[in-house]
């Protein structure tokens, strides 16, 4: 049986595992609440609101996804702005508040870091949260991210699957020198403008300039201006029927990913990654960013010429290097066992062995030999809700103003109740059992159905009647 195939399936049951549920985007939307109740008892903050960044407003985050929180203080109008010293000192009140209020545990205060945050977790349910003042710009960025999956969802599902490898190579995480999760993201948007034909355009197709630094004076005017810029430039992209259009399946995706950059650490000595400009280029002669001072550097293109990934060093370098390397030999050799062995981490895997894991891929034949179930309906690849005709990018959630549970879930263009389905769920799935995943028996089906199957795609969520993954065992939180 063809290996893509196999990979292909995998993937796809990966995706149903990883996507958040309509449980963890509601658990989520209940700790943005708690924590507006815990501000809204310091006199210090009376007037300040509490918003979602990160990749739960990207909707990049995985069930085990930590969530990120900016205090935004109120100035009016006008964007706010305040020093490191006066946000280190809002910090300590916050921290002394969540005490007092109680739900938390776990709470420290990092005040050392570039943007001074204060770390929690919530006692129901164990979910980090990050919570950091004056965040707009990370709030843009989250939502520019959301922006450009709008252009082809495929970059929604290699995010996740990344994400998961990642963790499962010990490649994702800043605290011990590796790459963040938004550092991945960049990477996986460099992908998808270096490969060929490409998916997406260099960033500054999308939005020209600095967007950092354009967030200044009245904010509504601020954020309207960047949101019209980057709509028009995407329905632009979207409509251009000259476009070659990449139809490259997740599988090939993920396998040529592993291959670009297994020499980066060679590459990493002399270039830099710029997805502003959507190449490698060289950073002696490149004026804007800052001399040869980091082992790897990737441009944020949304704040130039900030390093994404300056928490990496020589050694860990070398050590990513390898982990590509590595996952691709063994997921293009011919004696691979299964590609879980290399994707997920093992407690990811404990709850696939022991889950039962809905269909994705429609009338084709699963892992040991079992009906996979019927075809389920969902959207193509490359599709999106942003409509045609000049239409204004959507987000997965809005802000009301008002406090009591005033953000609700945006799903296809349509505003949603706090707690509904997240964005392309689909019902009634039938299940099959894992079993045996590093041993499995061969795959079985004829090979028309491998092509139609490696070329359909999973989709970005699942309804709770249908959940059926248990929580045996669940992986701590991602940071």
């Amino acid at each position: 049986m063809n290996s893509n195939y196999t990979l292909a399936v995998t993937l796809t049951d990966i995706l149903y595992v990883v996507n958040p549920t309509q449980d963890d985007w509601s658990k989520r939307f209940q700790i943005i609440n708690d924590l507006r109740s815990v501000i809204e008892t310091l006199e210090i903050l009376r007037g300040a609101t509490v918003e979602p960044f990160g990749s739960f407003v990207s909707n990049l985050f995985t069930r085990w996804g930590d969530l990120d929180v900016s205090i935004e203080l109120p100035n009016g109008s006008y964007i706010s702005s305040a020093g490191k010293k006066y946000k280190q000192t809002l910090l300590l009140d916050v921290l002394k508040a969540l005490k007092r209020k109680g739900g938390f545990h776990g709470i420290k205060y990092i005040s050392h870091a570039r943007v001074p945050i204060l770390k929690c977790d919530s006692n129901k349910d164990n979910i980090s949260c990050d919570i950091s003042i004056n965040n707009l710009t990370g709030q843009m960025k989250s939502k520019m991210l959301f922006w450009i999956n709008e252009i082809d969802g495929r970059f929604r599902d290699l995010v996740l699957i990344v994400k998961e490898w990642a963790k499962a190579h010990g490649i994702n995480d800043p605290k011990t020198g590796t790459l963040n999760s938004y550092s991945l993201s960049l990477l996986i948007i460099f992908h998808f403008q270096t490969c060929e034909p490409a998916i997406l355009p260099p960033l500054s197709e999308i939005y020209q300039g600095n967007m950092a630094a354009d967030l200044f004076g009245v904010r509504a005017v601020a954020e309207k201006n960047i949101e019209d810029a980057c709509s028009l430039s995407i329905n632009r992209i979207k409509s251009d029927k000259s476009r070659r259009v990449n139809r490259s399946s997740l599988a090939d995706l993920f396998i040529s990913f592993l291959e670009k950059f297994c020499d980066i650490n060679v590459r990493a000595s002399t270039q830099g990654i710029s997805p502003y400009n959507g190449q490698w280029e060289d950073i002696d002669t490149n004026m804007i960013w800052q001399p040869k001072t980091y082992a790897l550097f990737i441009e944020d293109p949304f704040e130039q010429p900030m390093n994404c990934a300056r928490a990496v060093g020589h050694r860990n370098l070398m050590k990513i290097a390898q982990v590509f390397q590595s996952s691709y030999e063994k997921l293009t050799s011919p004696n691979l066992t299964h590609p879980l062995a290399v994707l997920v981490r093992p407690e990811v895997l404990s709850i696939m062995s022991r889950s039962q894991v809905p269909s994705f891929v429609g009338g084709g034949i699963g892992v040991n030999g079992m009906n996979r179930g019927p075809h389920v309906q969902r959207n193509p690849v490359g599709s999106s809700n942003v409509r045609g005709g000049g239409a204004h990018l959507q987000l997965p959630y809005r802000n009301t103003g008002n406090n009591n549970g005033g953000l609700q879930v945006n799903r296809g263009g349509g505003v949603y109740p706090r707690g509904a389905c997240a964005p392309g769920q689909v019902l009634q799935q039938q299940p099959f059992m894992y079993q045996n995943m590093m041993n499995p028996r061969p795959l079985m089906g004829s090979q028309s159905q491998v092509q139609r199957n490696a070329n359909q795609r999973p989709t970005t969520g699942q309804s709770s009647q249908t959940q059926q993954v248990h929580q045996i065992w669940r992986p701590r939180s991602e940071k």
